[in-house]
């Protein structure tokens, strides 16, 4: 069993490990083992969520979970598989449980006035200023 949050867990069956070969630096370790690992959760299956928070997980998780609402998490951080299969359950429990956090409601604010006053000031001293530039710089063709 896997803890999510407060509560919310999801049963080891319900996650499916697959193991390919890392890419980057590492010799012959990288080249012979199959230490990368992709771990597949699927969402619309989870027994341990109820219907409103896998609607909120694959809304909040849209861009990583595929057209049938499965979640995908690889890591391949370490050098064994079981260092990052353990890594890749991590990173799932901390994306469901970042994606189950109530966020809480934005209250609209309204701007001070002498925010909105000393906003309109400085407008008026950069235009200003432009203006004198303008005058200044300006070529005489009175020749």
């Amino acid at each position: 069993m896997i803890e999510i949050a407060d509560g919310i867990t999801i049963g080891a069956g319900e996650l499916v490990f697959k193991a390919s070969r890392s890419s980057g630096p590492g010799g012959q370790n990288v080249n012979k083992v199959n230490t990368r690992i992709t771990l597949l959760f699927d969402v619309a299956g989870c027994s341990g969520l109820s219907d409103v928070q896998k609607q909120t997980v694959l809304s909040r998780l849209s861009t990583r979970a595929d057209t049938k609402g499965i979640i995908r998490v690889v890591s391949q951080k370490y050098r064994t598989q079981k260092a990052n299969r353990r890594a890749a359950v991590e990173k799932l429990a901390r994306l469901l449980d970042e994606a189950l956090r109530r966020r809480p409601i934005r209250k609209k604010t309204r701007i001070p006035r002498a925010a909105a006053e000393r906003r309109l000031r400085e407008k008026k001293r950069r235009s200003l200023l432009k203006k004198e530039r303008a005058k200044r710089n300006r070529p005489d063709f009175a020749d």
